[in-house]
C-alpha cells in the first residue's frame, strides 16, 4: 500500500489512479470534518468536490515535508469559508464498533455527548482543532497548519478545550469524567 505522498509522486507522473486513491481515501474523512463546520450537507459536499479539484490543479505545488492530510484538510477548510463558516454537529462521525453491541451503545451515547457538549462549548476554530486532534488523530503541528494557526494558538487551544470539556462533563455527570478521561474524545 503506497503513503500518500508516493500516491502524489505517481498522480504527478501521470496516474490518474493514484490520484483517484487519494479521493478514495479523504473524501469520506474531509466530508465529515466539513459536515462539523457546516449547517448544510450540500455545502459541505460541494466543499469537498471543489477541494479535490484544487488539490489536482495544484498539485505540483504540494509541499512534500509535510504530510499530504495536512495539505487537503486545509485546502477544505479554504473552499467551506469560501461558502460558510457554521458548526454542525454529525452524530455518526463519532461511531465506531466493538464486539460488544452493549457496550456500544454505552460509548456511542458517551462519545455523543462529548461532541454535543464541544459543539456547544467551543467556538469553531477550536471545535475543529479538537476534532482533528481526536477523530482524525492529527498532530499538534498539523493541526496548526491544516487551520492556519499558530503552534501557540492551537496547544493552549487543546488544553483549554479539553479542559472545559472536562469541568462541563463532571457537572453533568458528577464522578464519571476523570482528569483523563478526556483523552478518548
Amino acid at each position: 500500500m503506497l503513503s500518500d505522498e508516493e500516491l502524489v509522486e505517481a498522480s504527478l507522473r501521470g496516474s490518474a489512479s493514484a490520484f483517484d486513491e487519494l479521493v478514495e481515501r479523504y473524501q469520506e474523512r474531509l466530508l465529515r470534518f466539513l459536515l462539523t463546520r457546516s449547517s448544510c450537507r450540500a455545502d459541505a459536499e460541494d466543499a469537498v468536490q471543489d477541494t479535490f479539484i484544487s488539490a489536482y490543479r495544484y498539485l505540483a505545488s504540494f509541499d512534500s515535508r509535510w504530510r499530504f492530510s495536512t495539505w487537503i484538510y486545509r485546502i477544505a477548510l479554504r473552499n467551506l469559508g469560501k461558502q460558510q463558516r457554521q458548526v454542525y454537529h454529525e452524530s455518526d462521525a463519532l461511531l465506531a464498533g466493538t464486539d460488544d453491541p452493549m457496550q456500544d451503545c454505552i460509548d456511542r451515547s458517551e462519545r455523543e455527548n462529548v461532541w454535543i457538549a464541544a459543539k456547544r462549548l467551543l467556538s469553531g476554530d477550536a471545535y475543529a482543532a479538537m476534532w482533528l486532534r481526536y477523530v482524525e488523530d492529527m498532530s499538534v503541528k498539523e493541526i496548526a497548519r491544516a487551520l492556519d494557526k499558530s503552534l501557540s494558538w492551537t496547544k493552549v487551544t487543546l488544553l483549554r478545550g479539553r479542559r472545559r470539556l472536562t469541568a462541563e462533563l463532571a457537572v453533568e455527570r458528577p464522578g464519571r469524567v476523570q482528569r483523563e478521561s478526556y483523552g478518548q474524545i
